[in-house]
């Protein structure tokens, strides 16, 4: 048993943006990544940050652009929290080594406009912004003696005096049973605040922007904990991912950022005709929900698997100096952009829901914390504008550690004894030793949501995903408590569950909104007008 002050789940700029702050006020942290710290969504984010960050934007276009994309779902006093309180989180990340591209004469910022955005505000490091706040954070963290980083550890279940102490009269989550990759040992982790920074759950789609860990961890275990958690029908697909032929869908597709269309690149049929401002007025740079439905109606007419980025208009010395990245992995491909139309396919990029947060990021259970792309904070709406996510992290992450060191103040001491917590069991469990089925049912789970929970729903597709994975549940169920756990096993468990939750949120919301779009409710209904899916 060991035990902490403040446990935090995830090693993405909203867990340690929160570990380092919360070292600074002189608080013992330990961080536990699934693998290595530097694997998450964070590393692969290639647009920027956005904020207000010059004399021609304002705070109001900002937050218009937010509310415009969050389809009339978005939390006014988060919006305004996250757009003014902004500007000042970022210089932070500056003032801890992380550095956004300038322009030529090296003093002003260069910065990127996107879909969605009226104005040029993303902050950058050229297409690879999150690799460079990551490799700060990470150096930020390694010098900080008050951190402890555990890595190859898999959180299996939090810990609540509902649950492991039969308490039904409150219900404290006291910190979380983890899997000990390297040893296979399952290991009771004892904190007085634990954080849930988990990132987000795109593997369970089929093709996804997202890296393998983005398996709702966070989310599933909170819903088992009794936690509240919000608006879980609104995934965001990508418009623009790479699409390669027969690629593996078992990994990541490399997503092309949303910036090469703010700098002129069109998206095209296979007939090199532009139809996006069929759809949307604002063409290819209509937010993402209505940029990726176009594509959607577009390939399901034509029956072809993918359509065009043409970038051809943009000036190599743009490409490669403010692209890099996009370019290698095209030249890669033998696809010379500046001469070569790029095809492209939607891909699960990002969940607008999560676990319900007030602004200090408090979970419905006490003791528990979210921040990230786990947690539902209300900045989002029905629809995430381009680049806000690594704001609300950073703002959220911030919120959170003001909140945990004041409850800490409070407390008078440790709500619990450590002896009476129970340790893990594993009863009758045994190892495993096939593990095809897990394979066949992972695949089956993230095929189903891909072709009957898309960007595209109707209410006889989720009914059928449904009724279809209340068997698998049972069958994962069955796994779970036959074989001792390991990390598919684990994350398949969490997988079923979240896509199940997706669908049940979706059922719910009888209309089209943001990114739900559903062919039997196609218009608003005003009745869902600022309310949230709260399961």
């Amino acid at each position: 048993m060991k035990q902490t002050t403040v446990l935090i789940l995830g090693s993405g700029i909203a867990g340690l943006t929160a570990a380092i702050q919360l070292a600074e006020q002189g608080i013992d942290v330990t961080v536990l990544t699934k693998t290595k710290p530097e694997e998450g969504a964070t590393q692969y984010a290639q647009g920027g940050i956005a904020s207000v960050w010059s004399s021609t934007d304002s705070y109001e276009s900002h937050r218009d652009d937010t509310f415009t994309a969050g389809a009339g779902l978005c939390h006014t006093d988060a919006v305004d929290l996250c757009v003014k309180e902004g500007p000042a989180q970022v210089r932070k990340l500056i003032q801890w080594g992380v550095e956004f591209s300038k322009q030529a004469n090296g003093k002003e910022y260069d910065l990127h406009k996107e879909g969605g955005h009226q104005k040029r505000r993303i902050l950058h490091h050229q297409d690879t912004t999150g690799k460079s706040i990551q490799k700060a954070l990470l150096e930020q963290l390694r010098l900080h003696p008050k951190i402890q980083c555990y890595s190859n550890q898999i959180a299996i279940d939090l810990i609540t005096t509902r649950k492991q102490l039969g308490d039904a009269s409150a219900n404290h989550c006291l910190g979380v049973y983890a899997l000990n990759q390297d040893s296979g040992e399952v290991e009771t982790w004892l904190a007085r605040a634990t954080v849930l920074a988990t990132g987000g759950m795109g593997k369970v789609y089929l093709y996804t922007s997202n890296p393998s860990v983005a398996t709702g961890d966070g989310v599933a275990m909170a819903y088992r904990a009794g936690a509240r958690v919000a608006n879980l029908e609104f995934m965001q697909f990508h418009p623009t991912c790479l699409f390669v032929p027969g690629g593996s869908t078992q990994e990541r597709t490399f997503l092309i950022s949303e910036a090469l269309r703010g700098e002129g690149a069109l998206i095209k049929n296979l007939q090199g005709e532009t139809f996006v401002d069929r759809y949307h007025p604002q063409g290819s740079l209509a937010p993402r929900d209505s940029v990726a439905r176009a594509i959607d109606f577009e390939l399901k007419k034509s029956g072809e698997r993918h359509v065009y980025l043409d970038a051809t208009s943009v000036s190599l010395e743009v490409l490669q100096s403010k692209f890099p990245a996009i370019y290698e992995m095209c030249q890669s491909m033998n696809l010379s952009i500046e001469k070569d139309y790029i095809p492209v396919v939607p891909a699960a990029h990002y969940s607008c829901g999560g676990v319900w947060t007030d602004l200090d990021a408090k979970t419905s259970v006490d003791g528990l914390y979210a921040i990230g792309e786990v947690a539902c904070t209300g900045l989002h709406g029905a629809n995430r504008l381009a680049s806000n996510s690594l704001l609300e992290g950073i703002v959220f992450s911030k919120q959170c550690v003001l909140k945990v060191a004041s409850d800490l103040k409070e407390q008078s001491g440790a709500r619990f004894e450590p002896k009476i917590i129970p340790a893990w069991r594993t009863g009758f469990a045994t190892p495993i030793q096939e593990k095809l089925d897990i394979a066949s049912i992972w695949k089956e789970i993230r095929t189903l949501m891909w072709n009957y929970v898309g960007i595209v729903r109707s209410q006889r597709r989720l009914f059928k995903a449904r009724k279809r994975l209340e068997i698998v549940r049972g069958e994962v169920e069955e796994y779970y408590w036959e074989y001792l756990p390991f990390r598919d096993l684990i994350e398949l468990r969490n997988l079923c569950l979240i896509a199940e939750l997706i669908i049940s949120s979706g059922m719910m919301r009888k209309e089209s909104r943001g990114l739900h779009y559903n062919v039997d409710y196609p218009n608003k209904d005003d009745r869902f007008f600022l309310r949230d899916t709260v399961l």
